[in-house]
């Protein structure tokens, strides 16, 4: 029995042994890599927090539990080179991760090492957006990306309505790559990068000076500066050496100077006078209590460095909460059989018989495990949520806007990938439904002071000349015309354009190019599309604002309204001795003379029995029915009305007489005076139903309106060149080799009425356009020429520039719409609707009140009819009441009652 029991420990012993050793076992220490410049300003404040952040794990018993981190720091020296080298090193050693690189240049080297040695990188400064997660699954980036950074600031060039920016950066990885990004965020919002001035890593003063120079002689005067601290410093500096921190440039940085802003303390006065008014952005940091209690424990972790001080800028935050990245990320690694182990890898077995000792490199077998769980890690750290989308981005990306102000700086707003633009902390949005509708920012004093908004575009001052380009036109020469054997230009057209750019507050020297052979007007599409090409800076003359062409150019504010509108020919017509008859149409003639007799009959039906003036023989009667609905027309009738049912008839009756009067006297003076068409083309509709010949201006947009809008047939478009053969074409007609219509722009058909007057506009204007003048897309001066046209309009000089060219005496114009037409029974149906059942209704009340009396009557009756059937008795009884004098009806219904009380008297006396 002893034996048997001693045989079933043993037995246990060995299970709960092997499922003991089933777990490994963690290792007492961990091997992590950091590689940055120590001497920079992000990487020594990221030194001392990556160091208190080892300190913060190695002290916290619930995270490694029991395993130590060691750091081993690697210094980069600002070097590509030195730091790939020193990154190798990292290789050689049983490292799991490297923190860094900084450097964006060393990160896509080292990139391709760590997706073959399998050692995540996890960079807390490496901003590039071009170090892909696809690219690089091993590059892990605790930081914002770039891209976000760019997008902040091509949000903000909206935000104001800049529509250019230089762009002055480090010609290497990291500023190539912002740029690129910068360019794409800003063509998304109609924007762009009109000059790039990169420069090489380490420059000379003159080298910047050079650059600078350039940058001033250029239009745009938003400047975004891309490049690390020290040299941005001096970019800053050799600008306000130049004046270029004065009024009218906006200087945007990147987030490099609020690094330096937080981290350096208070700046030498000649530095912080170097940046007024500069704008940057910071990495958004939500605000907590562990964020407030590790800045103030910021002055101790610094004694140690000696007595030069520095501040905390946000990458330290990203640096410390970079190491709990990897540490919970490691917990999770050992709590799920994670172990570390390192295998050879063949092919640096084979390359390593060398002196570069490559075989001594070796593949983390767990590098996979671990950055699986890297990039599930999800805690609250210093910077707020760490959490990694899809794409190994931090979620909610977000930026402070700070204003260098005075000796300090000032926060504006924030820009976050949720919201946008605001003046909340991206937090408190977060809790909101996404709104970039409300966008807003604090006021920003901006270089030299001013608290207006830049313009942020000037005319370069480079000594560049415009090539403005004029069409050559052969008619309508008052718009613009080309002085011949000169280079001169005179028009509407080119007084509105010397006068608008006479407003502009700078200087805008330019030059007339005319563009046509002098014979027949130019194509105005192929000019746009000319400026479109860079061929002409711009166009100037009666250039019309249509689809088309605001695809391919911008245009500036109308300085003209000019629709299409339809021209014909008119005739003065010679009255008849029938011309009293034209203004109704036959039907309405009809329908009018037929309630004339039947307003006379009701009438006379009301007021026959009552009314002494419609009583009489039948001949009379009859005369007095047509004598007194015919008198009603003139409002002349002697008889009167004494039935209440009979004038309300007569009254509507009159208010319908005196519209139709109304209406018949107006029509018949219209076609009295009025020139009438000889065209049948009365608008658009008919032009389009019609088989006539159409001409057109050549040159016109109005070929293509009529033949893809309006889908007319070319076949019938005829070209016109001139106004006078405006004025042959119509004369001649569709039947003699003319036109039945033509079709142009307002503004040139007013001044062929002007001088023609057999000639006028049929139907409404059918588009709504106006002339502008053309410059390539999203150019500033388009803009600027758009307000200095408003204003000449609101101070008149637009109008006088008018009258000076366009205005003539000599015909005055016609009216838009000259044909009247004939009234029709339509236009009246109403008012006889009413007349009628106001007729219909009186009599129903009438003839309800007369078969009453005639049912009274008939109980009054003591005799029966001798002789007829009763039912025709009855009938001649009716028409008898109807007849008789209402008087004499009462006279005799009295009789009756008194014969009846006689009669039963005498029955009473014989009883």
């Amino acid at each position: 029995m002893k034996l048997i029991w001693l045989l079933g420990l043993l037995v246990s012993y060995g299970v709960i042994s092997d499922g003991a050793n089933s777990i490994p076992r963690r290792p007492p220490t961990v091997h992590v890599g950091a590689i940055f410049t120590l001497n920079s300003t992000i990487g020594k404040v990221a030194k001392v927090a990556i160091d208190a952040a080892i300190d913060d794990v190695n002290s916290d018993p619930n995270i490694l539990r029991g395993t130590r981190l060691v750091l081993t720091t690697q210094d980069s020296m600002c070097s590509a080179f030195i730091g790939v080298v020193e990154a190798l090193r990292f290789m050689e050693g049983d490292v799991v991760a490297v923190m860094g690189p900084q450097s964006s240049g060393i990160a896509h080297v080292l990139s391709h090492v760590a997706n073959e040695l399998q050692v995540p990188l996890v960079s807390f400064a490496s901003t590039d957006p071009t170090l892909s997660a696809l690219q690089y699954p091993y590059f892990l980036r605790t930081t914002q990306n770039d891209l976000f950074q760019m997008a902040a600031i091509a949000e903000l060039v909206d935000f104001y309505r800049w529509k250019q920016v230089t762009a002055v950066f480090l010609d290497n990885d990291y500023g190539r790559s912002g740029i690129s990004a910068l360019g794409d965020k800003l063509a998304e919002r109609r924007c762009k990068i009109s000059y790039k001035a990169g420069i090489r890593p380490y420059p000379s003063k003159s080298e910047i000076t050079d650059l600078l120079v350039k940058v001033a002689q250029m239009e745009s005067r938003v400047i975004v500066l891309h490049s690390y601290a020290e040299l941005g410093l001096q970019f800053l500096s050799v600008a306000r050496d130049h004046d270029m921190m004065s009024n009218g440039y906006v200087w945007i940085a990147t987030d490099w100077l609020s690094a330096v802003l937080d981290s350096s303390g208070p700046l030498p006065p000649q530095t912080m006078d170097s940046m007024q008014g500069v704008l940057t952005l910071r990495q958004h940091t939500a605000d907590s209590k562990e964020k407030k209690v590790f800045a103030a424990r910021w002055s101790f972790l610094t004694e140690k460095q000696g007595p030069a001080s520095f501040g905390l800028n946000s990458y330290g935050f990203y640096a410390y909460d970079t190491v709990w990245v990897i540490a919970r990320a490691l917990d999770k690694f050992f709590s799920e059989g994670g172990t570390i182990t390192f295998s050879n890898d063949s092919r640096l077995q084979a390359a390593g018989s060398g002196s570069l000792h490559l075989e001594a490199m070796t593949i983390f077998d767990g590098g996979e495990h671990l950055r699986k769980k890297i990039l599930e890690t999800s805690f609250v750290g210093l910077t707020g949520l760490l959490q990694f989308d899809k794409n190994g981005d931090l979620i909610h990306p977000a930026y402070d806007i700070i204003n260098v102000v005075g000796t300090g700086y000032r926060p504006i707003g924030y820009w976050s990938n949720y919201s946008g633009l605001s003046v909340v902390p991206p937090e408190a949005l977060y809790l909101k439904p996404p709104n970039r509708s409300s966008a807003t920012l604090l006021t920003v004093i901006w270089p030299g002071g001013s608290t207006a908004v830049p313009r942020g575009w000037v005319f370069p001052n480079n000594g560049k000349q415009l090539t403005i380009g004029v069409p050559n036109r052969v008619s309508y020469k008052e718009f613009v015309s080309v002085v011949r054997g000169t280079d001169m230009v005179k028009g509407f057209c080119i007084d509105v354009f010397t006068a608008a750019v006479n407003l502009l507050p700078y200087a805008v020297p330019y030059k007339f190019v005319s563009f046509g052979d002098g014979k027949n007007n130019p194509s105005y599409s192929n000019l746009t599309y000319m400026v479109a090409s860079d061929e002409f800076d711009g166009v100037v003359g009666d250039i019309a604002i249509v689809t088309n062409r605001t695809k391919i150019v911008d245009f500036t504010q109308p300085f003209i309204e000019s629709g299409l509108v339809i021209v014909a020919p008119v005739k003065k017509t010679n009255s008849n001795e029938w011309a009293f008859l034209q203004p109704f149409s036959k039907e309405m003639w009809c329908v009018t003379g037929v309630f004339f007799l039947v307003i006379g009959a009701v009438v006379w039906i009301l007021e026959h029995r009552i009314n002494d003036e419609f009583r009489g023989p039948p001949k009379k009667q009859f005369i007095t029915i047509l004598w007194f609905s015919l008198s009603t027309a003139f409002f002349a009738h002697r008889e009167n009305t004494v039935s209440t049912l009979g004038r309300l008839v007569l009254i509507i009756w009159l208010f319908v007489v005196l519209i139709i009067q109304s209406s018949y006297t107006a029509s018949l003076t219209s076609i009295l005076t009025v020139q009438q068409l000889i065209s049948p083309v009365k608008g658009l509709d008919s032009l389009k139903t019609s088989e006539d010949p159409i001409g057109f201006q050549v040159g016109s947009f109005a070929e293509n309106y009529l033949a893809e809008e309006v889908g007319i047939p070319r076949s019938r478009l005829v070209p016109l060149g001139s106004p006078e053969a405006y004025a042959d074409a119509l004369l001649r007609g569709p039947g003699n080799g003319g036109v039945a219509a033509v079709v142009d722009e307002l503004a040139y058909i007013e001044l062929f009425l002007s001088r023609n007057c057999k000639f006028t506009i049929v139907g409404q204007e059918f588009t709504k356009s106006g002339w502008g003048f053309a410059f390539p897309r999203d150019s500033p001066l388009a803009f600027d020429l758009s307000t200095a046209i408003l204003q000449l309009s609101e101070n008149g000089d637009l109008q006088r520039i008018h009258d000076k060219w366009l205005k003539s005496t000599s015909c005055s114009l016609q009216s838009a719409e000259i044909e009247s037409d004939r009234l029709h029974f339509k236009s009246f149906w109403g008012l006889f609707l009413i007349c009628g059942i106001s007729c219909f209704l009186a009599l129903l009340i009438y003839f309800a009140t007369m078969i009453r009396h005639f049912y009274r009557h008939r109980l009054d009756e003591v005799v029966p009819p001798a002789n007829g059937t009763p039912r025709s008795g009855r009938l001649k009884t009716f028409l008898s009441i109807l007849d008789e004098k209402a008087d004499e009806s009462v006279s005799r219904s009295k009789r009756r009652q008194m014969d009846s009380s006689n009669s039963i008297g005498t029955n009473s006396f014989n009883l």
